[in-house]
Parts: C-alpha cells; structure tokens; sequence
C-alpha cells in the first residue's frame, strides 16, 4: 500500500519518465527561482510527508533530441558532475551535497518523530526502489532518517540500467586522518573499488571558510548619548529635539571569508597531516558574506518603541505626580477680599516681565509641597532647557523685546513648501517646525532618559501650566500658524492654535480697551472719542479691537450709557432699528449715525437713501477644532427632519448671518434687505434692462426666487437684525469659554493619551530622520522601503484610533531600515571607505559594501590582491596579531630562514579555517571494468563539531 502511494504521488506530480533540461549554468541555483509541493501518504499508521524541491526552468525544446535520449544519463546523473554551481551561498543543504537540481524527500510528517532503526530505514529505502522501479522516474528520491537536526538523508536514482545510491556519514568527531585532502581521497578511492589500474582523474574543488569576528581595531564608531550633556543642549553630540539614530553595539556580528579552488586536479596540490600547499591568499577565487547581528539594539528603534509603550499606560496626571499637584496653594485661597479688590481695579492688564524662572511657576512648589523636596521627576536644568527650547521667546526678558519675537516665531513666516515638510498633512501630524511637533520629540526624549512616565507627567504639568499662564497674560503661543486650527494636523495641535485664536482676540479686545482709556483726552466730548477711535483710517486696528461689545461695556468714560446686558442694549436701538427697516420708513429722516464702517465697497449705491453703500465691519466666525465640529454636526443631525427640528437647525446656522445683517444696518442706515444682498451674496440679485415710459434703458433689479419665498430665514433674520455694530454684538465667538475648554481638555490629558496624540509626530519625525540618514549611505533598497513606510502609515493614522498592530508594524519597518543603514555605516568603517583617496577604487569599494548587505555572498574582484581582498587580508592579519602568536616568537620565526617554518608564519596571518569543503569527482565504469564509465561524486564537509561526508555512488545494472 505504502508503495502504491508512493507511485501514486509521483504520478501526480508528473515526475514520471524520462526528464530533460539544459545543463546548468554558472550560479543558477543562486539567482534562480526554487518551488516545493508538498502531500502527506502514511505508512500503516505512521505519517510521512513528501516533498519535492525543483528549481524552475524555462521549458526546453523538445525537437529532435528525442532520440539521443535512449543512451543519455539521467539529468541527476548529469549534474552530480557539473562544476557550475559548488558551494552554493543559499540552497538547500542536499544541493549543496550532490549539486542537484530537482529531488523528493520523505520525512516523517511530525517534527519529533524520527526513522531510527535499521530495518525501517532499509524498509523505507526498499518501498521506494520499488516504486522507482514500477514508475520509470528518473527524480531522486531521500529518505530522511535519524533525528531532524541531524539532517541525514538515504535515497535513491534509477534510469535506464543505471542506478545511483545516496549515502551519508555524520560524525561529531573526526577520525584525524580524514581532516586533509589525502585521506579524503583515500576513503573516495576506496568506495568506488574501481577495478582499472591506471584509475581515472580524479577532479576535486576545495573551499575553506575563514571566520573574523573580532573586529579588534575598529571600535564601534556609535557612541551611546550623553544624558548630561543634555542641559548643555547636546545629547551625546545630537542635537537637541532631533531624534537621535544608530546602533549601540556593532551590527555586524562575523565576516565570513571563503577561499575557493574551484577545479583541481588530482596530483596538483599537496595537503597531507604535515604540510599543506592551500594558502588562502593564494586561492583564485575568494568571496565573502557578513552575519548580521540579530536585532541589534538601535537608539531610534529604543525611542520609538519606548515611545509606544506609554499608549498602553493607564495611570492619570495626577496619580502619577501626586493628587493635589493641579490645585491651588491654600493662603493664595483664603485672602478672598485681596481677590475681590483685584477684580475692581481698573487698572489695564500689566505685562510681566518674562523669564524662564516665572514660567517654571509654582508648579515645581507645588510638587514639593506634597512630597519630598528632591523628588520632582525632572530637575530644574533640564526642565528649563526643554522650555527653552520649546518657548524661545521666553528668552527676551524684557516685555516689549517679547512682543516682537512673538509675532515673528508664531508661524507669520511662510512654511517650506517641500515634499518632507509636507508630510505632516498625510501623517496627520504636525508640521516640521510646529510647536506640537517638537513637544513630541521633547516628551520622547524625557520617556527615555529622564524619569519615563513621571517626567513626561512633569512635563506636561509644566506645558499645561505655560499654556494658562499665556491665556491669562496674553502671550501668543510660539510655533504655531496663524488662522483658525489646520484640520489636516492632529487634534492635539488643532487645540493649540485654537487657544492662540482666543488669545489672539482677547489681546485685541483689551488693547481696545487700553486705548479707549489712553486715546482720549479728557476735554474730548463722547462722540469726538467715537469719532477719533473708529475713523476708516486704520481698518486693521479696527478690526482688531472692535470684536466685541464687552470691551467698550467694561470701559468707564463710555460714550453710550452704561448698560450691561445686551437685552438693553438691543432695546435701546429697537426704534431706530425699525425705522431703518421697514421700508415705509425710508421716507422719514433717518436719526440713526453711521457706526462700524470699514470702507466704501466700489462704486455701489445704496438703492433708497442713494448714499454710498459701506462695507461694515463684521465678527469673524468662530475657529473649529475637527472634535468641535463633529459633535456640531451630530447635533444639528440629532434635530431630525421635522418642520421645527429644521428651523431650528436654520436658526443655529444663521447666528453668523444675523451678525453680519446687524454690523451691514449700523453701518448703512436706511438700508434695505436688497442693499445686503448685493453686497453679502451677489448672485442672488437678478439685474436686467428694461425700458421705461419714457424709452430710456435703465437697470432694473430684484431679489432671486430663493429670496422670495416667503417667510424665508433672510427675511426673518433681516426682519429681526437691529443695527448694532459688530464691537456691541454679542459674541460669536466666546474667546473666555473657548480657551477655558481647550485649558481643561489638555490638563485632562494622561499621559497614555498624550502619546497617542503625539505618536503621529513621533513617526513623522522618525520618518525624516530616517531619509536625511540614508542620503548620506544611499542604498537603493532602503529608499524602496522608505516609500512603503510613508504610504502604509498614511493609510493607517489618518484615522482617529489607529490599531495598536498596525502601529506596531510601522515602528517595526522604521527599526528595520534603521539595522540596514548602520550596517551599512559598520561596514563602510571596516572596509575604509571614506579613507581611500583612489576615486575609482572608493567606487568600488562602496559597490561591494552595498552588495554585501543585499546579496547573500559576494565575489571579491581579484581575490587576494584587490582592493577588497588586501583589506580583508589586513583585517584578518591585525585580529591574529592581537589573539594568536606572543611578539617574540613571531620575530624568531622572521629570523629563522627555514621555508617550512616560513610557510606556518604566513598561515598565521589567518586563523585555522572554520570550515573545510571538499568535493571530489569522478566518472567511474563501475562495479566491473566493463561497465559504462558513470559520475561518481563526494562531499565532504569538517567543521569545529562535525564532520560529514555525502556520498552519491553511481553503478551500471546491465553490464557487471
């Protein structure tokens, strides 16, 4: 049965007959393709799984060589002697051994099992004899037995009256007289038992490996950061707020050197116990790979995943820096009279001078106060360095010194429009040069070396701390750009550009009401001060501080009553209101003044009054951050379809229409609904010539259809709108209630939260550091990779919650490429790239050093004598020095002019090789002098801990 499933699989498979291929080429088995199939047969109740290995083949032309094929070996056969592929760099250990191209294993299915006695593995190897026999297939076919480790195969290849038998030798120790080529020949000799007296040539191809893997003068050129040097604003020669990049340990672990006779002769070289003519140096071929260290540990590799870890954490702010760290301290709290006569003083805001001592306030006390005193997370040096670093304009102690660097460093400067700086928009991090942005990188680098969780809480605390202490002084936020938040960064920096917004207005509303304090002079009537403060001179100045009603109702020498609620306020001007209106009003005198123009728009007309229309002066919609609007836009969706659910959407949509309506009737008195709409949405005004009775072409206007349906919200909102100038309206924006959320949702942050806000930035970072480190090694490879790290994480944090995985998988690319270029760096150091001054040879050397990373072995151009090859050779001599020969000896061995003991000096410049290959070939008439001449072929391979021989004996079965 066992047999039959044999056949059956090899039916299958169709690797039944006679198999025909081109012979091989030289280094095929590496550059090619290599395919398996797999099925699993049993024997009794045992499992055995099959495999066959092939390596695939263009198919040949079948015309005309048919007939050849009656007499012709079996491919297998055939390339048991082809010398085009030893010692392959990547194949499977039995191409290795027998140099074939296509074969099938049966091994047991399950991992610890194992074929161990004699008579199952001759049982086995009979069955598929048998098999091979009935189906005419010419693939070879092994058993393995013996444990798995071990890697010991028997098998078998039948073709017409020819068979070849597969036979292995493992030992742990060597017998010494099979460590040199002579007994080697002495064991193939023997096993052929070749009956002809003049035995044919016998051709070998030897290759012995040289292991270097202490790289003695070259110290790894990666040093690890100094944390000291942090205060200084270094990190270990980084600079500070990069991230920092490199191997700590060298991550090339052992370079591999294989020196090759590839074609011998028998009687060409000596190698016995006593002497050996095999001198590395001079081998004609020479080739070497590196062994990479696995995972070798990488600073930015560390930063990121360091960074990672934090997303996991849970612990709050407070629980980590103690719970009262947020509260006040308790006398500041109980004088509340000093508080209330605080409230009471008209006095305009004073701006404190500015240095990094104030700003680093009573957090720091605070802390103290409820734990030990030396137990504050980060010390102050490095604390102040960070503010420093990300609040430059803290540096100007002076006020007015500040107030120039703020406006320069809050982003007025256009960014670089380059591919880099715009990574952030598909990162969804935040630009280069943003605040948010080196936040990330400071809070990275706290994680990291000072006080991981805790100091980046402290952090925090402080940043949190600044950001109140700036809302209440008036301070913009450096590092931000102007305008309402950029939804294309992440939240967390869209918070902060919206407190910038709300700083930004509450600067102007109370400079607003400093000047209506100052500007006037104390003879100057109400209307005079009107006058002087709202003139169309500077329509920038009145944009800025005519925001909002508040800073004139706060202000004492007002020139309107002093009324404090809007509702009054609106009472006050209803009449006017309606006289402006209706337009039946028209006709009356108009009492209103003009208040809030900004500027004549063109050349337009007022339709009724015929006075110039103005443009007046408006509140700016409110900034919205991507959370704000999402829940604006669950709740105007949660109002449903209905006839009042939509009013009322209509209602919460038009707050800003109705504000504009109000400034556009204080601005032009006697106004109509056709007057705003010409000036707020042109193309719902409909102009046409007409021709009037007395045959004159004239223009006439009306409003769109949209506009005429009735009771529609323009008309409502227009029927309601009084005039009042946008600096008396209430405000659309509500900088106070706005800043006061945005301070409350940052010192709400954890810690676990802050680094997922900031893991977008982190990765951007990484990204960049990663690209300006590999211009300087450009290795083709890695800029593919680069490529894929950039669209994949595009994809993946653009969306708000991003897997923990698929994040994992990001870091894990970055780590990668990050191995490949210090490898790189490591492998330039050894080779001496940058030293050699020869420009073509430089060429060369980087091309090789770029080959050994991509490819699994490389041939070194001119052996031992190349530029490569002189190297290697020195960097094998300098390794013995400092291991092997004392100084002393090696001098008498110079002295001593015997060749013998010359020869063993030259050896020593290279250690004992770790490994020895043999390959010894012949074609043989066996087993009777008249039998055909078939290829006879054995491998032998000796290292430290194991010796094996691979033997593929071919005999003639029709003729002995």
């Amino acid at each position: 049965r066992f047999i039959s499933k044999v056949e059956e699989v090899l039916n299958d498979w169709k690797l039944i007959g006679v198999s025909s291929g081109k012979p091989l080429e030289k280094g095929v088995y590496t550059t090619g393709t290599w395919e398996e199939k797999s099925d699993e047969i049993s024997f009794a109740d045992f499992k055995f799984s099959v495999t066959h290995h092939y390596l695939v083949q263009e198919p040949s032309d079948k015309d005309g060589k048919e007939e050849l094929a009656e007499d012709a070996l079996p491919l297998p056969m055939q390339d048991l002697l082809c010398m085009n592929n030893d010692f392959p760099p990547r194949a499977h250990c039995l191409v290795r051994w027998y140099g074939l191209r296509e074969f099938v294993v049966i091994a047991p299915a399950a991992n610890n099992e194992a074929v161990v006695s004699e008579s199952k593995c001759n049982l086995l190897l009979s069955s598929v004899s048998i098999a091979l026999g009935n189906t005419g297939c010419q693939v070879p076919v092994f058993v393995q037995i013996h444990q798995k480790w071990r890697r010991m195969y028997v098998g078998e290849c039948q073709g017409p009256g020819v068979r070849t038998d597969f036979e292995m030798v493992h030992l742990r120790k060597v017998p010494s007289q099979y460590t040199h080529l002579s007994g080697l020949l002495e064991i193939f000799k023997t096993k052929i038992g070749c009956p002809l007296t003049p035995l044919p040539p016998v051709s070998m191809a030897i290759r012995l490996t040289y292991v270097l893997q202490d790289w003695q003068q070259y110290f790894w050129p990666q040093q690890p950061p100094d944390i000291d040097a942090l205060v200084g604003g270094e990190v270990g020669g980084l600079e500070f707020g990069k991230l920092p990049f490199g191997a700590c340990e060298d991550p090339i672990s052992e370079l591999h050197l294989a020196t090759t006779w590839p074609h011998l002769a028998e009687g060409i070289i000596v190698d016995n116990d006593v002497y050996s003519d095999l001198d590395p140096m001079q081998a004609p071929q020479w080739s070497v790979r590196v062994r990479k260290a696995d995972n070798p540990q990488c600073l930015l590799g560390d930063f990121l995943t360091e960074f990672f870890k934090l997303c996991r954490r849970k612990e709050s702010t407070d629980e980590i820096l103690g719970r009262s760290a947020f509260e006040e301290e308790g006398k500041e709290v109980a004088d509340i009279t000093h508080a209330l006569s605080k409230l009471t003083e008209p006095a305009p805001v004073p701006i404190h001078k500015l240095s990094v001592t104030n700003m680093v306030h009573s957090a720091k006390k605070k802390i103290r106060k409820h734990r030990g005193v030396d137990e504050s997370p980060l010390n102050n040096d490095v604390l102040n360095t960070i503010l420093l670093f990300l609040f430059p304009d803290a540096a100007d102690k002076l006020a007015d010194g500040f107030e120039s660097r703020a406006n320069t460093s809050a982003g007025n400067n256009p960014p670089p429009e380059n591919e880099d700086y715009n990574l952030f928009s598909q990162f969804k991090s935040a630009p280069s040069d943003s605040l948010t942005y080196k936040l990330a990188l400071c809070l990275c680098m706290i994680n990291f070396y000072h006080g991981g969780l805790k100091g980046v809480a402290h952090l925090w605390q402080e940043f949190v701390l600044e950001m109140r202490y700036r809302w209440e002084n008036n301070y913009l936020i450096p590092g931000l750009a102007n305008g309402s938040p950029d939804l294309r960064c992440c939240l967390l920096h869209q918070k902060l550009q919206m407190l910038n917004c709300c700083i930004e207005r509450k600067k102007a509303r109370d400079e607003g009401k400093r000047e209506s304090v100052s500007d006037r002079s104390p003879g100057a009537s109400g209307d005079g001060g009107k006058g002087a403060e709202h003139s169309g001179d500077n329509p920038d100045r009145e944009k800025e501080f005519g925001k909002s009603w508040e800073s004139w109702s706060d202000s004492e020498d007002e020139f309107f009553e002093c009324l404090s609620d809007t509702e009054d306020l609106k009472g006050n001007g209803q009449d006017n209101g309606k006289k402006g209106g209706a337009k039946e009003g028209n006709k009356e005198p108009v009492s209103l003044k003009p208040e809030g123009r900004l500027h004549p728009h063109g050349k337009l007309m007022l339709l009724h009054p015929g006075e110039p229309l103005y443009v007046p002066i408006t509140q700016e919609p409110a900034p919205m951050t991507e959370d704000l609007l999402e829940e604006q836009s669950e709740v105007l969706a949660k109002l449903g379809t209905s006839a009042e659910g939509a009013h009322l959407r209509a209602r919460m949509q038009s707050a800003c229409l109705l504000s504009d309506m109000e400034s556009f009737k204080a601005a032009n008195p006697g106004c109509c609904l056709e007057d705003f709409v010409r000036w707020y949405s042109p193309r719902d005004y409909i102009e046409e010539e007409v021709v009037d009775e007395k045959g004159n072409k004239v223009i006439k206007g009306e409003l769109s259809a949209r506009m005429k349906i009735p009771s529609n919200m323009w008309v409502e909102a227009w029927e309601t709108a009084k005039p009042i100038p946008a600096r008396r309206q209430k405000r659309l924006f509500d900088d106070t209630r706005e800043a006061e959320k945005v301070l409350h949702y940052l010192a709400v942050q954890k810690p676990a939260d802050l680094a997922r806000h900031l893991l977008p930035c982190i990765i951007h970072a990484a990204v960049l550091k990663v690209k300006d480190e590999e211009a300087l090694e450009d290795i083709s490879s890695v800029k593919k990779i680069i490529k894929q790290i950039i669209s994949h994480s595009s994809k993946v944090l653009r969306f708000p919650n991003p897997e923990d995985k698929k994040l994992e998988e990001i870091i894990a690319q970055i780590m990668s490429v990050e191995a490949i270029i210090a490898r790189a760096r490591s492998l330039k150091a050894k080779f001496g790239v940058e030293k050699c001054e020869n420009e073509e040879e430089k060429e060369d050397l980087q091309r090789f050093v770029n080959c050994l990373l991509e490819q699994p072995e490389v041939s070194v151009v001119g052996a031992g004598r190349g530029p490569a090859g002189s190297i290697i050779h020195k960097l094998f001599v300098n390794a013995q020095r400092v291991s092997a020969v004392p100084p002393p000896l090696e001098e008498e061995l110079r002295r001593s002019g015997c060749a013998e003991e010359r020869r063993q000096g030259l050896q020593s410049e290279f250690p004992p090789p770790t490994g020895r290959e043999v390959i010894l070939r012949s074609a043989v008439p066996r087993p009777a002098p008249y039998s055909k001449a078939l290829p006879q072929r054995m491998y032998s391979v000796l290292t430290r801990e194991d010796f094996r021989l691979a033997g593929a004996f071919s005999a003639d079965t029709t003729f002995f």
